[in-house]
């Protein structure tokens, strides 16, 4: 696996297929995301080590960057506007999300699943109860892979994600942060090609 990613010789942790991680990294420190199989969303978030109230905010980043999606050498930022991560490497075609929420109870009652489909809100929470950590919130998330084009007349689609089989992402942390991804469950929909399955990540 490390060989097909390019990533370095430690071994990438995995991300469960529906469900979610957290894990805390330092300033300088990189984290890659390896679609292992192509076609994943992995729902990502940061939020400062010292105050979990100051997060990783897509919208304070759309601001910043003046873009709907990061490319390589932009910086995301908190919602008090200070650097958290720089992605610093991208395999893929460089099509991610910034614009949806992170899936939810209410999202699957409303595509009619269950209430107890896996959703990525829980995923996030129950990351973070792992490690210790709560959030006081669930900001938007940064959708890695996800494809979401905008139309001319600004109508948004569902299209699976354009990444292939161990293309990855990389992030310079900024601050100290804890970073949550999930492999998000969505499979009514066709966000992970209708099939989720595990992903995985670096820190270095």
């Amino acid at each position: 696996m490390n060989e097909i990613a390019g990533i370095g010789r430690k071994r990438p942790r995995r991300i469960p297929a529906r469900q979610g991680i957290a894990a805390e990294m330092v300033t300088g420190q990189t984290a890659t995301i390896l679609n292992t199989h192509g076609k994943q969303v992995v729902d990502t978030w940061a939020f400062n080590a010292v105050d979990m109230n100051e997060v990783m905010s897509m919208e304070h980043s759309r601001t910043a960057m003046l873009k709907i999606s990061p490319q390589i050498g932009d910086t995301l930022v908190t919602n008090r506007r200070r650097a958290i991560l720089t992605l610093v490497a991208d395999t893929t075609p460089g099509i991610h999300d910034t614009l949806i929420a992170a899936c939810d109870t209410y999202r699957y009652r409303d595509l009619g699943a269950g209430a107890d489909h896996a959703n990525c809100t829980n995923n996030l929470h129950a990351a973070l109860a792992a490690i210790g950590r709560k959030a006081p919130e669930v900001p938007s998330p940064l959708n890695l892979f996800m494809n979401v084009p905008v139309g001319a007349d600004g109508t948004l689609q569902f299209h699976p994600p354009t990444s292939e089989a161990g293309q990855y992402v990389s992030f310079r942390a900024e601050m100290d942060l804890v970073i949550v991804f999930s492999a998000c469950p969505q499979d009514v929909t066709s966000v992970n090609g209708m099939e989720p399955t595990d992903a995985h990540f670096l820190i270095d």
